[in-house]
């Protein structure tokens, strides 16, 4: 339901714990007396943490289909932004090279193509991660967070180890 228990319950939140404690009650979690005794209280609460106290001792159902779709569209469209927003930087190198062909008179082939094989191949992996046949939204999500790695303070003092020391490196 919530995490604040002191906002007012609607009509909508009431018939919600309703219909939960039917299903409890349907799957044999409860009597048909505290069923009754529950839908009680659940019909004169005021605010969501009476609701969510009613329920406090029973075990979470699993989504609707409707809400694990509405679930995956969510994080499907979260996803989607962080790799398009991680993205847009690898396409950085294509648009300096092109410039630089540009400059250079645009005469010779359009070899800032092949700055283009990287990002492209990134986005269209983890786009089909995304959205293909069998949705693999953790994989995608590890591929972005492995992108972040390495690109801090530590990851720079850990690439350029050495560079700027002036007296023998240890071993």
């Amino acid at each position: 339901m919530s995490d604040r228990p002191q906002v007012r319950a609607s009509d909508a939140d009431r018939d919600q714990a309703a219909q939960e404690l039917r299903e409890h009650y349907a799957a044999g979690r409860l009597s048909e007396d505290e069923l009754s005794q529950r839908l009680e209280t659940v019909y004169a609460a005021s605010m969501l943490g009476e609701l969510e106290r009613v329920g406090a001792d029973l075990p979470r159902l699993p989504l609707s289909p409707q809400a694990r779709r509405a679930e995956l569209a969510e994080r499907q469209a979260h996803l989607r932004a962080r790799l398009l927003q991680q993205a847009g930087g690898a396409f950085a190198p294509f648009v300096i090279c092109t410039v630089i062909w540009v400059s250079s008179g645009a005469s010779a082939a359009f070899w800032p193509a092949f700055a283009l094989i990287p990002p492209i191949l990134f986005v269209g992996r983890n786009m089909w991660r995304l959205h293909g046949p069998a949705p693999e939204l953790d994989r995608v999500e590890a591929d972005l967070s492995h992108g972040r790695r390495g690109h801090g303070r530590r990851g720079r003092e850990r690439r350029h180890r050495g560079s700027f020391e002036s007296g023998p490196r240890e071993r």
